[in-house]
């Protein structure tokens, strides 16, 4: 479907979006006060005109004979002998008297049941209309309603009408018709009606100062936000918080505004942090690169050919640099990647996947023991992740375990266990294990990032399980990894 014409996303106009957010409430804020006291006029103005003319209609009934009663029920015995000369006059018939309009009414007329009007002399004319008749043949009850006439000095006129049945004393059946001007009723009203609208106007004005007074004490905190939000586009400046006072939603705004901006700050510190520590753990086998690579290049230059054993001992300590170096950035990859990025979570044989991982470790310490012993366990998570949180748990194992020495893994019920046999970790260096680029002063001058154990974390978060590291009974360090799961992959 088609957008109309002149309107924009959300249904607004053009005029609506070219106003400001305040504008917009002191708009909305008079149209509303507007609608109310029009509505407030309008009701009043309508009770008013119901009790004038209810005043009015009692008026007619009184001065007519009394209340309207059931039908064959006529005006009071003097009013009806006049009403009764005027129509044997109307009729041609003869009369004791010239007739003359009972009370004090604008026109009194007559309707016979054949519809026929007598005017009564000395008084004015109605427009009769069918329920009129209805009346005179006395098929409905009295009618009050609003007609046209013309008075005896021939000006029309908009008349209030009371017609009643009406019986001769010869037994016809007629209506008699009482008429009394409007103009008492609807001058009032008219004057009523120009005072209210006055003071509609009168409150569509203030109710528009009100609205905007109401909308900048509103709005107050709205442009702190944006006062906010345009100096750290301004600046960067993500330290910048606003006020958080109150409950209201735009305290809920500040808080969630000082929320994301608090976030914001934490992931550039962690973003610097890595970087940072990134290119302390680069600099050291980059240095080692270079220092090897320029004494290869020195000695041939010169002629000179290092001796076999030094040149050797030059390329594997170059290769092991530069395996650090790709395990480093294989690492930082790893933690970079961002969760979009992940494969979709699968049930993965937790069992498979650290047979797999203990082989790798057999190769990298050919000189140890490693004793797995692993019972079926089923997980849902990333089988390259999982494999490399093994991978690194064995590593850190391997790595701090003494030539000749042992690793015990065991997955039981749920829980792996690595457990190796070397120097352990110091009681006070538990805390900082899982921490990015951390390595124990002990540790510092051995192989590794200082990520490995960041990634196992980071892998077993993302399963749904935990991971501790603690001391071993007897010496040593053992590592708990508890990930959720079933003994079959169909439970």
């Amino acid at each position: 479907m088609t957008t109309p014409a002149g309107r924009g996303a959300g249904g607004r106009g053009p005029v609506t979006r070219r106003l400001t957010l305040r504008a917009r409430m002191a708009l909305l804020t008079a149209v509303a006060v507007a609608l109310a006291v029009a509505a407030c006029a309008t009701a009043g103005w309508l009770i008013t005109r119901n009790q004038l003319y209810r005043e009015l209609d009692r008026r007619l009934a009184a001065v007519s004979g009394g209340p309207p009663g059931p039908e064959g029920e006529g005006p009071a015995r003097p009013v009806a002998r006049q009403l009764a000369e005027a129509l044997a006059a109307c009729s041609g018939r003869p009369t004791a008297g010239g007739a003359r309009p009972p009370g004090p009414f604008e026109i009194v007329q007559l309707i016979d049941a054949r519809g026929r009007i007598c005017t009564v002399p000395g008084s004015g004319s109605l427009t009769v209309t069918a329920a009129d008749v209805r009346v005179a043949r006395g098929e409905s009850g009295p009618l009050y309603r609003d007609g046209d006439g013309v008075t005896a000095d021939g000006t029309k006129d908009r008349v209030r009408v009371l017609t009643r049945p009406f019986r001769t004393d010869r037994g016809e059946r007629a209506a008699v018709s009482f008429a009394l001007s409007l103009d008492e009723v609807q001058g009032p009203l008219d004057n009523l009606a120009l005072l209210l609208a006055a003071v509609t106007a009168l409150g569509v004005l203030a109710s528009a100062g009100a609205g905007l007074m109401i909308a900048r004490a509103s709005l107050r905190p709205v442009d702190e936000l944006t006062d906010a939000v345009e100096h750290i586009a301004r600046t960067e400046d993500l330290a910048v918080r606003i006020p958080e006072e109150g409950t209201d939603e735009i305290a809920r705004l500040g808080r969630s505004f000082n929320s994301m901006t608090a976030a914001l700050a934490a992931s550039r510190e962690h973003q610097s942090q890595l970087i940072a520590d990134a290119g302390h753990e680069l600099r050291t086998p980059l240095t080692s690169l270079r220092t090897n690579i320029d004494l290869l290049l020195r000695a041939e230059a010169t002629g000179r050919d290092l001796p076999a054993p030094a040149r050797h001992d030059l390329l594997t300590s170059v290769k092991a640099q530069m395996q650090e170096l790709t395990s480093l950035v294989g690492d930082l990859l790893e933690l970079a990647r961002p969760d979009e990025t992940r494969t979709i979570p699968e049930t993965v044989p937790l069992h498979d996947v650290l047979a797999r991982a203990v082989d790798r470790a057999r190769l990298r310490g050919p000189d140890l023991t490693i004793n797995a012993h692993t019972q079926p366990w089923y997980v849902h998570g990333d089988p390259a992740s999982l494999e490399r949180a093994a991978v690194n748990l064995l590593d850190n194992a391997v790595k701090f375990s003494p030539p000749g020495g042992t690793v015990d893994v065991r997955l039981t019920g749920g829980e792996l266990t690595v457990r190796d046999h070397g120097p352990g970790i110091p009681t006070e260096d538990l805390p900082h294990v899982f921490d990015r680029f951390w390595r124990s002063p002990s540790a510092r001058s051995l192989p590794g990032s200082g990520l490995g154990l960041s990634i196992v974390a980071r892998v077993v978060a993302e399963s749904g399980g935990r991971v501790a590291l603690e001391p071993a009974p007897g010496g040593g360090t053992l590592a708990r990894v508890h990930l959720p799961g079933t003994p079959t992959p169909g439970d």
